[in-house]
């Protein structure tokens, strides 16, 4: 009987023992593996990856392991760093999600001759008076992701799988401001506003992949996805502003300013799959604490 009850303790406690993450300690008592309760930080290694790449080679166009997220950004300026973060709501769940909310603006300006040219003309050494057109662009975008996350494992390879539902919103715009009023001296037509179309994206993915702990509470993460998404983006808008003489009144007249939706070559877009991520796997360097 004694023995019975010793096997059958030997077995909870080895059942317990396999269920529980957390209980690999370094030599100085540090606890590697993340633990119930930890808040988790993650960023995003791709650009770390293209930097190396580009570190090693000269080339300023290396492609990295792709964000394998569901969204189009409307910026310009590259690879967009991701933010997720996680909750261990015990040892082997996790609630995660992961944001990026994005403004960005620039500004050109250049120097064209004053219109109507005067008469006569200034000879040298005197230019010809010169005023400033600006040409001014701005993006906004926004990536919201929320999932759940399942742990499997207590070594210093666990592994990760769940689910994520993904969206992202996305707009840009550019203005013109002239230096040269139209007037009847200066008559024409020419653009001051023009909008993209904004984007809407939805995606809604599973996720499986492992983390290896490489330093207490610090782990290397990769992730491959599977999944439906969808994106819409509408047709854009251009504002044109232009000289109407007048009719009745000559060398008189007025400006004018139109905005129609979409223009020769402009399109409206709608995607929907359902595949693996396409981009590649998602790399990640993970921060877990208290």
């Amino acid at each position: 009987m004694k023995k019975h009850v010793l096997f059958s303790a030997a077995m909870v406690a080895a059942m317990t023992a396999s269920a529980q993450t957390g209980e690999i300690t370094s030599n100085r008592g540090e606890n590697w593996l993340s633990q119930s309760g930890d808040w988790g930080l993650t960023f995003e290694a791709t650009p770390l990856i293209n930097f190396a790449g580009n570190l090693f080679n000269g080339n300023t166009n290396n492609g990295g392991v792709g964000l394998n997220n569901f969204f189009s950004s409307t910026s310009s300026s590259g690879s967009q760093v991701v933010i997720g973060g996680k909750k261990l709501i015990d040892a082997n769940t996790a609630y995660r999600g992961r944001v990026r909310i994005g403004f960005g603006s620039s500004k050109e300006t250049s120097l064209v001759d004053v219109a109507p040219l005067p008469n006569p003309l200034p000879t040298f050494p005197n230019p010809i008076p010169q005023v400033e057109d600006v040409m001014k662009s701005n993006y906004m975008a926004v990536q919201l992701g929320a999932g759940i996350e399942k742990r499997v494992g207590s070594t210093r390879v666990v592994g990760v799988y769940g689910g994520e539902l993904n969206i992202g919103l996305g707009s840009s715009k550019t203005t013109y401001e002239y230096g040269n009023a139209l007037s009847n001296d200066n008559q024409g037509s020419r653009p001051t506003e023009m909008k993209d179309g904004s984007v809407f994206s939805i995606g809604l993915n599973g996720f499986a992949g492992v983390e290896w702990f490489a330093a207490p509470k610090i782990s290397l993460s990769g992730e491959y996805t599977w999944g439906l998404a969808m994106m819409s983006e509408g047709f854009g808008e251009t504002t044109t502003e232009h000289w109407v003489p007048s009719t009745t009144t000559p060398n008189t007249g007025s400006v004018q300013s139109v905005t129609v939706e979409g223009g020769p070559y402009d399109t409206k877009n709608n995607s929907f799959g359902i595949d693996t991520g396409v981009s590649g796997a998602r790399i990640g360097i993970n921060f877990y604490f208290q």
